[in-house]
C-alpha cells in the first residue's frame, strides 16, 4: 500500500486547528508538519489536496446497534451496510453492543457477538457488554475479570425492560456490579428510565397507544428518577457513571445534582434529542420516529443544545438502530412499533451544522464530542480519536463550506429513510480513511467486508 500525503488542509484535533500536511505510511500517521514536499512521493503514492477542507480524526459513533435481533426480527442495517453508511458519514469506528445472551456468561456472549461481526465489518469496532438481570449471579466479579482480559471494559445496564429480563431489579446486585466495576477500572453505561414509574403509568393508562402517546407513557421524569437511582448506587460504590442517550432537561438536572455531590458522570446525547421533538410523533408517519427514550419537548432540545455548548455533555453518539420504513409503518401501536431509527451517517454533519449555529462552539469541540472523548472513555485512545504520529491513520476530510439537504434517497441506510429529511446541513464528507486506506471518496465506497478490526479497550 502506497503512502498518502494530505496537503493544505486545516488539521483539527480536540485542541486546535492549524494549516498542516499529513503523511500516511502503511496504516499509521508518519508525519505532521507545516509543509511536506510532494516530491518525496513515488508513483505508488497518492497526494490529496485538502485546500479549504477540515482534516480531522475519524469520527467514532459510540452507540450503535447494527444487525440487532429485536422483537422477532432483525434491524435492517447489517454489519456490511452499517460500515458503508458509517464511511459516508466520516465514521471510522463504532462502539456496538453485545447482548447478555440467555444461558451464556458474559465472555461467551461477547464472543458470540464478535463472531457475528467479524465477517461483515469494514470499519473498526469495539463493544459495550450488556449485563442483564436474567443472567446475574454471584459469579459476576469473576465474569467481569474475564471480560476485561478479553478487551472489553465497558458495561451496559438498564433500569427498564423487566419483561425481557434486562432489568437488574435488586439494588444490592446493582451495588455489587458497580463495586466490581470500580475494582476493575470498568465503566458502567446506563439506559435510564425508572421502571416502576413506567409500569405504574402503563397500568393506569386510559388513553390510546398512538405514536404520540409514547412520550407520555415514558416521560422525562422517569429518566431523571433512574439517573438519581443509578447515581446513588454509583456514589456508594465510588464508581463513575456514563448516562447513554440523555433525552431531557429533567435528565440533565439529575446529572447536575450528582456532579454537585462529587460523582463523576459522563453524559451522552444523540442528534435526535437535539433536533427532533415530540411533534414528529403526530401524523401518519409518526411510527418512523418512535424510539426509546421518546422524543421530548422543544424546550428539552434547547436545554441539551445549551449543555452541549457549555461542555456538560461529553459524547454525541446516535443509538443507530434502523428498521425499514415498511417495518416501522406496519404498526401504529407505540407498544409494539419497532423502536429505533438510523443516524450514524448524519451525526457529524448535524453536529457541524449545530456548531455553525452555536457560538462559541468550534471545530475542536466537534472533534472532542465525536472522536477524542469517546476514544478516551472507551479505552481506544490515542490509537483512535487523535492525530498523533504513530497512531492509526483514521482521517476524515470534511468540506465545511458545502450546503445540502438531507433526503431519503441521498442516505445509505437500508431503512431507506432519514429522520432528518429536509434538514439543510453544513458540511460534506469528501474522504474517509481507515488505517491508511481510503474507504470512501467523493461518493464512492471502497470498504472491504471483514477488514474491520476489533479494538481491545485498555
Amino acid at each position: 500500500m502506497g503512502r498518502i500525503l494530505i496537503k493544505n488542509g486545516l488539521v483539527t484535533d480536540d485542541k486546535c486547528s492549524k494549516k498542516a500536511d499529513i503523511l500516511i505510511k502503511d496504516e499509521a500517521i508518519e508525519k505532521i508538519e507545516p509543509s511536506i514536499d510532494a516530491s518525496i512521493l513515488t508513483k505508488e503514492d497518492r497526494a490529496i489536496d485538502a485546500e479549504g477542507k477540515v482534516v480531522m480524526p475519524g469520527a467514532i459513533d459510540a452507540h450503535t446497534h447494527y444487525h440487532l435481533v429485536s422483537r422477532g426480527t432483525v434491524t435492517c442495517d447489517s454489519f456490511e451496510e452499517g460500515s458503508r453508511l458509517a464511511a459516508f458519514g466520516g465514521v471510522t469506528t463504532v462502539v456496538d453492543f453485545a447482548d447478555h445472551n440467555r444461558g451464556q456468561g458474559l465472555v461467551r456472549s461477547l464472543q458470540y457477538r464478535l463472531d457475528e461481526m467479524r465477517p461483515g465489518m469494514a470499519i473498526d469496532y469495539t463493544l459495550h457488554q450488556g449485563v442483564y438481570g436474567h443472567g446475574y449471579d454471584s459469579t459476576i466479579g469473576k465474569q467481569l475479570e474475564d471480560l476485561k482480559t478479553h478487551g472489553v471494559k465497558t458495561l451496559k445496564i438498564f433500569t427498564t425492560y423487566r419483561n425481557t429480563g434486562y432489568l437488574i431489579e435488586n439494588r444490592e446486585d446493582l451495588l455489587d456490579l458497580f463495586t466490581n466495576a470500580k475494582r476493575l477500572g470498568m465503566l458502567v453505561t446506563a439506559h435510564c428510565e425508572f421502571n416502576p414509574m413506567i409500569e405504574e403509568i402503563s397500568d393506569n393508562w386510559k388513553g390510546n397507544f398512538s405514536p404520540a402517546s409514547h412520550a407520555l407513557l415514558r416521560p422525562a421524569e422517569a429518566e431523571g428518577k433512574a439517573i438519581e437511582l443509578f447515581g446513588s448506587i454509583a456514589l456508594e460504590a465510588g464508581c463513575p457513571l456514563y448516562v447513554v442517550h440523555c433525552s431531557s432537561e429533567c435528565g440533565l438536572n439529575a446529572i447536575r445534582k450528582l456532579r454537585e455531590k462529587g460523582l463523576t458522570v459522563y453524559a451522552e446525547t444523540t442528534p435526535t434529542y437535539l433536533f427532533l421533538d415530540r411533534s414528529y410523533l403526530d401524523g401518519p408517519d409518526g411510527s418512523l420516529y418512535v424510539m426509546t427514550p421518546p422524543l421530548r419537548e422543544k424546550s428539552d432540545n434547547k436545554a441539551l443544545r445549551d449543555a452541549l455548548k457549555d461542555g456538560e455533555i461529553q459524547v454525541l453518539a446516535t443509538d443507530h438502530c434502523a428498521f425499514t420504513r415498511e417495518q416501522k409503518l406496519s404498526c401504529s401501536d407505540c407498544r409494539t412499533i419497532y423502536p429505533g431509527i438510523p443516524g450514524t451517517e448524519e451525526m457529524l454533519l448535524l453536529l457541524n451544522t449545530l456548531k455553525d449555529q452555536t457560538k462559541p462552539m468550534t471545530m475542536s469541540d466537534v472533534v472532542r464530542l465525536v472522536s477524542t472523548n469517546p476514544a478516551k472513555l472507551f479505552g481506544i485512545y490515542p490509537q483512535k480519536g487523535s492525530l498523533e504520529v504513530g497512531t492509526d491513520a483514521d482521517i476524515t476530510i470534511l468540506d465545511p463550506k458545502a450546503r445540502w439537504t438531507l433526503e431519503d434517497d441521498k442516505m445509505h441506510s437500508a431503512s431507506h429513510y432519514t429522520p432528518y429529511r429536509g434538514f439543510e446541513v453544513h458540511g460534506k464528507v469528501r474522504t474517509t480513511i481507515l488505517r491508511g486506506r481510503i474507504i470512501m471518496e467523493d461518493g464512492s465506497y471502497y470498504g472491504i467486508a471483514g477488514s474491520g478490526r476489533f479494538l481491545k479497550q485498555c
